[in-house]
């Protein structure tokens, strides 16, 4: 019954002169439908039109109007009738094992014939009695490996005892008594275990990937601690070379000088003997020839004059004795000794508190500054990097961390374990408080700080004085002003360490702390105190 009235919907639209499906379909003024190009083919290009079906003639071809609602219609049923038509098998999809070139795809696959059918193929297992016991499934390949090998029935069952898939005689016979359940109940039993499975891995694979970032972060710090020594090496060696350097061009100057006093002093000499020589010659050349002449009157008169010259010096009491350089390279060479022995006292005593700072650098965190907690007058960067006070009250909004009167705020971080270090840049301020304080502390009123209050703090005040926040407070001495403070935090050994960063100085060390809750990083910048210490405290890069 429903094919013969899908045959009869099917002619509904065919067009009674080609008997196909309408293509164009028109209407006639008389009201029947056919396909545009052969209504124009069987009207004469003469003389009256006349319609096919009901012969109605017309003096002059009339008017045809396209029939939006039975092209629509029959739109329609092209793409259901396409739809309904076998489709070939697709590469990856399974084909019928029955089709000759080109193959359908697959509709089922029978465990029993282990084959493979199309919609037309398949007709048998639906309607002849014989096949509609066998177990049909969805198309799959290779059928031959989900049937027994010794039973040939298909593996229906998995055994948990022996973990293995079976077929119902196999249930019976090798595997009796054992736990069986359906594959379905295997699978989704499989499915969970393979999940658990997975989160195992994937947190094996977290755990590999953060020991990868461990590692990575080691070799940055060794990176930057070659970094470092080899620039402090650079400018140790450096100076040593110009110490040398400075000493070698003193001992060739001082070498020089001497050997241009000698030659200044013999050449002085040379110049009054080869001036007296020629005095001395003169005379003599006079002499000789006075006793050379007739006259002697003339001869007398002359001869006085030829006495030797007077202010003449007894050279055999003279003497030369040029500044000897002999020892000169010894006496060089232990000078250098010695300024070296300094330099490399002065280094060395350097040393030790420089390799700490740089132990302790290897904690360092990135420390923010929390909003939330900053103190009306205290004005932030953007970054939250910086802060300063201003005597302009900020309208912000009313919250329980937040410090009410006096100009402090905390850090956004928190730290509960482990070690941690950051620095901050205290450069032009007259006055201020940096530390670390733990989060139950009180934040309405001012407190003091001090450990018991749950602050451990150096603070500066007026310029140069430097202390450490206890009860009593202990006064610093510091050797010179620190342009950047550093702070270093061991929250298991119960140590706070501040460091003069650029000096690599220790200021001062809270030790023997028992911390119990969050500590935070804690800044005040102080009051501005009239612009003179409007300067900000600054977190800055290690």
């Amino acid at each position: 019954m429903s094919s013969t009235s899908e045959r009869s919907s099917e002619e509904t639209f065919l067009c009674s002169i080609c008997l196909e499906v309408f293509s164009e379909p028109v209407s006639t003024p008389c009201g029947h439908n056919f396909c545009k190009r052969c209504l124009c083919q069987a009207w004469a290009p003469e003389g009256p039109c006349t319609c096919p079906l009901c012969k109605k003639r017309y003096d002059r071809e009339p008017e045809l109007s396209v029939n939006t609602l039975i092209s629509e219609i029959v739109s329609q049923f092209k793409l259901e009738a396409k739809k309904s038509e076998p489709q070939e098998s697709k590469p990856g999809e399974v084909s019928c094992d029955f089709c000759s070139e080109p193959k359908l795809k697959a509709l089922k696959s029978c465990l029993v014939c282990l084959s493979s059918f199309c919609e037309t193929h398949l007709q048998p297992h639906l309607t002849v009695s014989g096949l509609k016991t066998h177990q049909l499934m969805e198309p799959v390949e290779n059928l031959e490996d989900r049937m027994c090998p010794t039973h040939q029935r298909p593996l229906e069952l998995f055994c948990r005892t022996d973990e293995k898939i079976v077929c119902i005689t196999c249930s019976v016979l090798e595997h009796k008594n054992h736990e069986l359940v359906s594959l379905e109940e295997a699978c989704e039993a499989c499915s969970s275990s393979l999940l658990h499975t997975q989160a195992q891995r994937q947190q094996m694979v977290e755990q590999r990937r953060l020991k990868v970032q461990e590692i990575q972060r080691c070799v940055e710090l060794i990176d930057t601690e070659f970094d470092r020594e080899r620039s402090v090496g650079l400018q140790v060696f450096s100076d040593l070379m110009q110490s040398v350097q400075r000493r070698l061009d003193q001992f060739l100057e001082e070498l020089q000088e001497k050997q241009s006093r000698s030659h200044k002093r013999a050449q002085e000499l040379v110049q009054q003997l080869e001036q007296e020589i020629c005095e001395l010659e003169k005379s003599i050349t006079e002499a000789e020839r006075l006793s050379q002449a007739h006259d002697p009157l003339h001869f007398l008169q002359r001869c006085p004059a030829l006495t030797p010259p007077a202010g003449l010096k007894e050279w055999s009491r003279v003497s030369f004795e040029p500044d000897t350089c002999e020892g000169s390279t010894a006496r060089a060479l232990t000078e250098l000794d010695k300024s070296l022995s300094e330099g490399f006292d002065q280094a060395f005593k350097q040393l030790p508190s420089r390799l700490e700072l740089l132990r302790v650098q290897q904690f360092v965190v990135d420390v923010t500054l929390d909003p939330d907690t900053a103190q009306h007058h205290l004005v932030l960067s953007e970054d939250l990097k910086q802060v300063h006070h201003t005597y302009v009250r900020r309208e912000l909004p009313d919250s329980p961390l937040r410090f009410d009167t006096r100009p402090n705020v905390l850090g956004k971080q928190s730290f509960s374990s482990g070690r941690f270090y950051f620095e901050v840049q205290v450069k032009g301020k007259t006055e201020w408080d940096l530390g670390v304080a733990q989060e139950s502390i009180n934040r309405r009123g001012g407190n003091p700080l001090s450990p018991k209050h749950g602050f451990w703090c150096i603070t500066l005040r007026n310029k140069d004085q430097y202390f450490a926040c206890k009860k009593p407070s202990v006064r610093l001495s510091v050797q010179r002003a620190p342009q950047k403070v550093g702070v270093f935090v061991d929250y298991g050994e119960g140590l706070v360490s501040f460091y003069d960063a650029d000096s690599a100085d220790l200021l001062f060390s809270f030790s023997g702390c028992c911390f119990r809750e969050k500590l935070f990083p804690f800044f005040s910048p102080s009051l501005n105190d009239g612009g003179s210490n409007s300067a900000p405290l600054v977190l800055t890069a290690v």
